[in-house]
């Protein structure tokens, strides 16, 4: 992928912002999840307490922290790539070709994320479901796969854009 992606999304004044908001979405999933998941095994095996509902938790908080690795992960050029090939082009405007490959095939695939899970919020909203124990409607986790989606689609426009520019520089 395109060297410092990271780099040039932090310059930007919005493209900051969303780097920042995504970082911080990812620790504080990360440790919510860890922090749940140790009181989990505390309460359980030291205590004797079952928590109900914990594992629903745990599970949103497991979805949003994997949701948000996609989109960051896009977000750095760090998915669908073959470190063989990108290391065996030598040619600027080769590399360039392989870049907008990449980008586009992202592109194609998240065009098909984003409509299923537009299929599976908007039935899940048709047929309400609920967790067992805290009642969280299942529409919640489906939202963040759509969200994930639409990052990873709108990263890989800009993936796009940054190869065909590249290509047309050199």
């Amino acid at each position: 992928m395109p060297e410092n992606i990271d780099a040039k999304d932090r310059n930007g004044a919005r493209g900051g912002i969303i780097a920042f908001a995504l970082d911080f979405l990812a620790v504080v999933s990360a440790t919510v999840l860890t922090g749940m998941m140790a009181f989990l095994v505390v309460a359980r095996y030291l205590l004797g307490m079952s928590v109900v509902g914990l594992h629903e938790l745990i599970m949103l908080s497991a979805v949003a922290l994997y949701m948000t690795g996609a989109v960051i992960a896009s977000r750095k050029g760090e998915h669908l790539t073959v470190d063989w090939i990108a290391g065996n082009i030598t040619s600027p405007r080769k590399k360039a070709l392989h870049d907008l490959l990449i980008a586009v095939l992202t592109t194609i695939i998240t065009i098909f994320f984003i409509v299923w899970a537009y299929h599976m919020f908007s039935w899940g909203i048709q047929r309400p479901q609920m967790t067992p124990a805290l009642r969280i409607p299942l529409w919640i986790p489906q939202l963040a796969i759509g969200l994930a989606a639409l990052g990873c689609f709108c990263y890989g426009l800009r993936d796009i854009l940054d190869a065909i520019r590249r290509y047309r520089r050199n």
